[in-house]
């Protein structure tokens, strides 16, 4: 296999940015496809409301070809990025990698393969018949996979900071933007993967074991937004944002996501398991914020991007090849997703919309703008980079 000269542990994102455009499509059988009695949509329900040729049957034909392609595209590009790794190991560059503020990159690849196991339950929920009757032999596995995925983002991130405390190392002058804070998206991923067991499994000790491991990675990445977001503010106000590091200002949105669906899933598993009654009211709330945090930050990095013409510099230009543009997919798809569960969870849960009303749909116009402009921006990327 040839390598790529140009090659650095952020090409991952490309491979993350297509799981979690998989996954976005999944939002709409999740929310739209009545499964009464199931946390979520899976085949026995999908199957049957596409037969039946309404409305809700073109919806699930259309988000099903599109779970399946970028599936498709997430582990084409993962298995392109991890012999491309192989490779890089063994070069130069690897070895500079590691005694610099870009070594936190390498975060990219526990998140990224935690993402996999995300795309992995979303295709065994939709295409496997009778999946859920067994979903609670598979759980365990589940938190196995995420354990491994934890296991080596902690081992990536303590050698950092370790190195970070013994030597003083740290270059300030190249840490005008958020890059830093991939660390904190790579612990949000394995926290919500966790919430998942903790949220649906009956079984007591799953359900324990899954909201413990989702609070451990929860709690360190809050802890990191507060450190990271005050570097890196302190050093984009002392000498303005790295053009090529623009995207970085994006990357609070998928963490808010993540870290969003983690708490909502926790408030489920305590309410199933733990006899803690959960308000609704509490999630109209948390949803709100978690929102409104998302759209001003989405309209800062936009305006900044525009100021300093990074869409036209990184993007829609053929000149400037940098694989920190796929950074951009990730903060689409997380405004979607979460935009679906502010809506469904939000407001119809909380009866301020009626679900399936003109409102409802007209509400879930904006989300899914952003998705389509992500999906636009990851193609034009992908014939960038020919991946």
């Amino acid at each position: 296999m040839q390598y790529r000269e140009k090659f650095n542990p952020m090409c991952f994102l490309a491979s993350l940015g297509a799981g979690g455009l998989s996954v976005s499509f999944f939002m709409y059988l999740m929310f739209l496809v009545p499964h009464e009695g199931v946390p979520l949509a899976t085949f026995d329900f999908i199957f049957p409301e596409l037969l039946k040729g309404t409305w809700l049957s073109f919806v699930i034909a259309f988000s099903l070809v599109f779970i399946i392609a970028f599936a498709y595209f997430h582990f084409k590009l993962l298995i392109w990025n991890t012999k491309q790794f192989n490779i890089y190991k063994k070069s130069d560059s690897y070895k500079q990698l590691l005694g610099t503020n870009a070594e936190i990159t390498l975060m990219t690849i526990p998140l990224t393969f935690a993402m996999t196991i995300n795309v992995c339950f979303v295709l065994g929920a939709v295409f496997v018949p009778k999946l859920w009757s067994i979903v609670e032999y598979m759980f365990p596995f589940a938190i196995i996979g995420f354990m491994t995925t934890g296991y080596f983002a902690l081992k990536i991130l303590f050698n950092y900071f370790s190195r970070l405390l013994t030597a003083g190392d740290f270059d300030f002058t190249k840490n005008n933007n958020l890059s830093q804070m991939i660390s904190i998206f790579a612990l949000s991923m394995v926290a919500v993967g966790f919430a998942a067991p903790g949220a649906m499994s009956h079984n007591l000790t799953i359900n324990a074991i899954g909201i413990f491991g989702a609070i451990f990675f929860g709690s360190f990445a809050v802890l990191l937004i507060i450190i990271k977001m005050t570097l890196g503010f302190t050093n984009m106000f002392e000498k303005g944002i790295s053009v090529e590091a623009s995207p970085s200002l994006w990357i609070i949105i998928p963490i808010l996501t993540l870290l969003g669906i983690m708490m909502i899933r926790v408030s489920f598993g305590l309410d199933h398991n733990f006899d803690s009654h959960m308000s609704k009211s509490s999630l109209f709330t948390l949803s709100s914020t978690i929102l409104s945090l998302q759209i001003l930050f989405g309209i800062l990095g936009y305006k900044v991007m525009k100021m300093n013409n990074y869409f036209e510099k990184y993007v829609y230009s053929d000149e400037n090849k940098s694989s920190v543009a796929f950074a951009l997919i990730c903060p689409g798809v997380a405004f979607m997703v979460f935009g679906m569960f502010f809506i469904n969870l939000g407001l119809t849960y909380n009866e301020v919309l009626t679900k399936y009303s003109v409102g409802y749909f007209i509400l879930m116009i904006p989300f899914i703008y952003v998705q389509f402009k992500t999906i636009q921006v990851f193609f034009v990327l992908k014939k960038k980079f020919q991946f």
